[in-house]
């Protein structure tokens, strides 16, 4: 069949362009709802309200994400950087994954790559605990380690090059990723379940930062929400964030965290200091000391980050009582202390690094009891 053109010129029409396989978004479909269908049976994890009786006119609440599927607040990200990369046709049906991680990100994204059946490798320091690389294999996940916490990137970037893989990069995705408006992501979680409880709308949220991705998804919610809820960021030694947010130094570096999963050598491109409050930086030993004090108040082993979060938690219930103002408080508990048996739970690790726990425990049990917040050293203060 032929037709002219503007010029007048006759054309012919080419021939029919052959459809494309409809294999892959079949796949894609499918992949979609099996991580929907992951997101519906785990969204919602327990907000819980240990009593600590020399807190008075505060009221503190830990949102349990240790009950995830895959034991860790990590199981949310790993579902939405999945859903980012198969929405942006990155993550395909033969697609090898390949992650940086200090571990419990690497654990939830293989549990994912089982479920959708992709291969899936993690690069990570080779101090990371024994008991996250067991289960990341435990998933069928490939662990490639490196010696030092900043080569996690270049390395992962290398792999999936190799492989031809794609990199799921949860330091620059991790904001991106994650639905910050509302659709049942932590935060929009956190505020439901306090509907109904003395103090609805907490007067601070307190979360440590590794992406950033979790404190920018608070920031961002409660801003859009348009609350007089406030974020504090707790930082760890020998991370790049506390400094960059004093600083406004974005390109600041530093050596990189003991407390695994959170604190940075670099400032992550998912930190989002303008959602920031306050931030807080704590000494290691403080960290791992809240995690054992709150562990034998909680009759269960937590995590190091939950650690820090739950010694930030308690410099602002002390500076709440110090000013005379009551309210809630919200932190997380991140993951279980069963990962850190060989670490932070391992006296002969403790004094090997040189941590002594004696004085932070001593000083939050007394806090905790009595309401006297005295710290040990001056590395800190009110």
């Amino acid at each position: 069949m032929q037709n002219s053109n503007s010029t007048g010129q006759s054309t012919t029409c080419p021939p029919l362009a052959r459809l494309p396989d409809c294999a892959e978004r079949a796949w894609s479909r499918s992949a979609i709802a099996l991580l929907q269908g992951d997101g519906h049976r785990s969204a919602d994890t327990h907000l819980l309200k240990p009593l600590f009786p020399g807190l008075k006119g505060i009221s503190v609440y830990l949102k349990d994400e240790s009950t995830h599927p895959t034991g860790s607040l990590k199981h949310r990200l790993a579902r939405s950087l999945f859903l980012y990369g198969i929405c942006n046709g990155k993550i395909r049906q033969t697609t090898t994954l390949v992650e940086a991680s200090s571990g419990s990100t690497a654990v939830s994204e293989a549990y994912f790559a089982k479920l959708l059946g992709l291969r899936f490798i993690a690069v990570m320091p080779r101090s990371t605990s024994r008991q996250k690389i067991e289960a990341i294999q435990s998933f069928g996940g490939i662990c490639q380690f490196v010696e030092r916490a900043s080569d996690v990137y270049d390395e992962a970037i290398r792999i999936a090059e190799q492989t031809k893989g794609y990199y799921l990069d949860q330091f620059t995705n991790a904001e991106r990723a994650t639905e910050w408006r509302g659709n049942n992501n932590i935060a929009d979680s956190i505020f439901r379940q306090m509907e109904g409880e003395e103090y609805p709308v907490p007067e601070w949220l307190v979360m440590s930062a590794g992406t950033g991705g979790t404190s920018a998804t608070l920031g961002r919610f409660i801003r859009y929400k348009n609350l007089e809820t406030r974020l504090c960021v707790v930082d760890v030694e020998n991370s790049a964030f506390y400094e960059a947010w004093r600083t406004g130094d974005m390109q600041m570096t530093a050596s990189g965290s003991r407390i695994e999963g959170i604190g940075r050598p670099r400032v992550e491109p998912s930190f989002v200091p303008g959602v920031i409050d306050h931030m807080i930086r704590v000494p290691d030993a403080a960290s791992i000391a809240a995690a054992h004090v709150l562990s034998e108040r909680l009759f269960r082993q937590i995590g190091g980050s939950t650690g820090t979060n739950f010694f930030g938690l308690c410099w602002i219930a002390a500076t709440m009582m110090r000013e005379g103002r009551s309210g809630s408080i919200v932190s997380l508990i991140c993951d279980s202390g069963q990962r850190y048996a060989d670490t932070f739970y391992n006296a002969e690790w403790l004094r090997e690094n040189g941590i002594d726990i004696a004085p932070y425990r001593q000083m939050l049990n007394r806090f905790l009891d009595h309401g006297e917040f005295t710290l040990p050293d001056n590395s800190m203060r009110l």
